[in-house]
């Protein structure tokens, strides 16, 4: 692990020297500055963990340099040190994001507590961005099926995690998980504890896309008034989701080559290689292979990427986990929105088996969202499904039915063919609704929703 880095901004060249020998003593990596100029440019360069900031120097004083260093980043730890400065400079400093301000000569065990306590809560705080990052939660539990194409994706992928090294490329129609399965090879990695930064490729200008993925200088071009980390230095000790990696521009994609092979990279306008420690997992629902023959994507590129291949089947190809699937999405929203609904319907799952799910899991997901939003009853109907989850079902209905059943020339209401459907199934059962459900094939609440639409008296 690295050490902490600490920036002391001191022109007191004794006063250095004696920091400098606790830091060090304590196991701190440690950079100077003797001026608040060189302060701020030293912590643009270094990005330190902590700042030992004087508060009287002979270019700028400390409340200057304190503003331009929370400029670059509102995050940075800041302590300030000085022989002079009253309790009106100590609260201005603090409205400024100042974390705690000492009085010179100092005590050196009271620096130590206070840089001790001023990095738990910066590394605090980046914990904290890195599980919400994750969601906090154990995402392979939440691959839902127990088909063959899940179960082996499922140990494809511990087996893969494992190694927290090799790139990983995602591949499958929209859809089938590939975000999921990306933080789930990060939550069951070596890398865990480390960050999970996620990148869409296909939702960044191009002008902008090497700014995000490698960082930029200051000044490195107009609108550059800070320095910012890119991507992969904020991945550092982690994961890099590269989501769409297909929709790379490429022109980019031999700078994305080079820093996959060589782990280094420069910020937009910098001079100084950056190295970091960075496991890439791709995805894309692109033919790759079919691009790079069309000279749409580098053949090198798709190589280092591909090291490992995990393919995603489609939902259609594994239809026997699509109640699993449409039982835990009911589970999820009924909660979330305090439905009593506590079970799909038999007429509503064999139409969710029945389609095709060209948006897969997703489309499912969304599907069981809707209905759960618009039931009123304790249990999910068809009735409030997509219309287009209904049509398998009437196209079986009408094959059972056209031998005895001809489409007049003239065309005919399918209103009105419902309603009579109904009325003669309430007739033939005698106004028995659970019968006359059963003779329509829909639930009883979609028979009651239609006797009252109809004014069908049971």
């Amino acid at each position: 692990m690295a050490l902490d880095r600490i920036l002391i901004v001191d022109d007191d060249e004794l006063q250095r020297w004696a920091m400098r020998k606790h830091l060090s003593a304590w196991g701190y990596e440690v950079i100077e500055a003797g001026d608040g100029q060189s302060g701020i440019d030293m912590f643009g360069a270094h990005l330190p963990d902590l700042v030992l900031l004087d508060l009287q120097m002979p270019d700028l004083n400390g409340m200057d340099v304190l503003r331009q260093i929370r400029a670059v980043d509102p995050q940075a730890v800041v302590i300030m040190v000085t022989a002079h400065g009253g309790v009106q400079d100590a609260v201005a400093a603090f409205k400024l994001g100042l974390f705690d301000f000492l009085q010179k000569p100092l005590d050196f065990d009271a620096l130590g507590v206070t840089i001790r306590y001023g990095l738990e809560a910066r590394h605090l705080r980046a914990e904290v961005a890195r599980l919400r990052g994750c969601g906090c939660e154990l995402f392979a539990d939440r691959i839902i099926g127990d088909s063959p194409a899940v179960t082996e994706s499922v140990r494809m992928l511990q087996k893969v995690a494992a190694s927290g090294a090799s790139n990983v490329l995602l591949t499958g129609e929209s859809g089938t998980g590939k975000d999921l399965y990306a933080r789930a090879l990060h939550a069951a990695s070596p890398r865990a504890s480390g960050p999970f930064i996620a990148v869409n490729c296909s939702a960044i200008p191009d002008t902008l896309m090497e700014s995000e993925l490698f960082g930029h200088e200051k000044g490195a071009f107009t609108d550059a008034r800070f320095l910012k980390k890119g991507v992969f230095e904020l991945a550092d000790g982690g994961t890099l989701y590269l989501d769409e990696i297909g929709e790379m521009n490429p022109a980019l994609q031999p700078k994305l080559l080079r820093v996959l092979e060589t782990l280094t990279f420069r910020r937009v306008g910098g001079s100084r290689d950056i190295t970091v420690d960075v496991r890439i997992v791709a995805a894309t629902n692109k033919d790759l292979d079919a691009a790079v023959e069309q000279g749409e994507f580098r053949r090198d590129l798709l190589y280092r990427l591909r090291v490992i291949q995990l393919p995603l089947k489609p939902l259609r190809e594994h239809p026997e986990d699509i109640r699993a699937l449409a039982d835990h999405f009911l589970r999820q929203f009924t909660s979330r929105f305090r439905k009593p609904i506590t079970r799909v319907a038999d007429t509503a799952m064999d139409a969710l088996r029945a389609y095709p799910w060209p948006g897969n899991v997703r489309e499912l997901r969304n599907a069981i969202e809707r209905a759960v939003i618009l039931e009123d009853s304790d249990e999910l109907t068809l009735m409030h499904l997509p219309e287009e989850l209904h049509v398998p079902r009437a196209r079986r209905a009408g094959q059972a039915s056209a031998g005895g059943f001809t489409l007049p020339p003239g065309g005919v209401s399918l209103e009105a063919v419902e309603e009579s459907f109904v009325r003669q199934a309430i007739a033939m059962t005698g106004g028995n609704q659970t019968r006359a459900a059963e003779l329509l094939d829909i639930s009883r609440d979609a028979l009651r929703y239609k006797l009252k639409k109809f004014s069908v008296e049971s």
